[in-house]
C-alpha cells in the first residue's frame, strides 16, 4: 500500500472536540472497561478480556501489530476539554472482509453527543486521505440501529449480509462508493 501523505509522526489527530490517538498498552484499563460493557458485548462481541492483563495482551497482540504493518489501526478517543477517555474508533483489517473495516465504540455515558460521528469521520479521513485507501467498509448487527445510522451518515451504503469466519451471526455490510 502506498501512502498518499505521511501520517502524523505521533499518530495524534484532533477534531473540534476530540483528540484521537493511537491506542497503547497504557490504555489497558480503559479497554478492559469498554470491552466489558454490556452494549459492547451485545453489539460487537465478547473479546474474552477478563482482566486488565488480558486487555494489555489484546492491545499488544491485536492492535499494535496492525499499526506496525499498516500504519493505521485502533485509536483512543479523548475529550479535549476534560481529557476523558470516552471510546475507541479504528480501521481494521478483518478476516473475512476484503475491504478494511471502520469500527467505533463509546462508553454509554458519552453516546448521543455526536462524538462517535466526529471521531469516525476523522478516522475515515485518516484512512482515505492520509493512507490512500480507496474503500472502507463497516459491519454491524441487524439490531444496532444507532450504528447503522452512523455508518450511513459517514457515507457508506448497505451492500449485503456477511458472516465472518468463526462466527454464525449474519451482519449487515456497508461500503463506500
Amino acid at each position: 500500500m502506498s501512502l498518499k501523505n505521511l501520517p502524523k509522526e505521533n499518530n495524534v489527530y484532533e477534531t473540534e472536540r476530540l483528540i484521537i490517538q493511537r491506542i497503547s498498552v497504557d490504555d489497558s484499563e480503559f479497554i478492559f472497561d469498554l470491552y466489558n460493557r454490556p452494549k459492547f458485548i451485545q453489539y460487537i462481541g465478547n473479546r474474552c478480556i477478563n482482566t486488565v492483563a488480558d486487555a494489555e495482551k489484546y492491545i499488544k497482540n491485536r492492535f499494535l501489530p496492525q499499526f506496525d504493518k499498516s500504519g493505521f489501526g485502533n485509536y483512543l478517543v479523548v475529550t479535549k476539554d476534560k481529557g476523558e477517555k470516552i471510546g475507541a474508533v479504528g480501521i481494521f483489517e478483518r478476516e473475512g472482509l476484503d475491504v478494511v473495516d471502520i469500527g467505533f465504540s463509546l462508553l454509554e455515558e458519552f453516546e448521543g453527543k455526536g462524538y462517535a460521528y466526529e471521531a469516525a469521520l476523522q478516522v475515515k479521513s485518516i484512512g482515505m486521505d492520509l493512507f490512500g485507501l480507496k474503500k472502507i467498509s463497516a459491519i454491524t448487527t441487524k439490531d444496532n440501529y444507532s450504528s447503522q445510522k452512523l455508518i450511513e451518515k459517514l457515507g457508506l451504503q448497505f451492500r449485503n449480509y456477511v458472516t465472518l469466519p468463526d462466527d454464525n451471526e449474519e451482519l449487515m455490510y456497508y461500503e463506500t462508493e
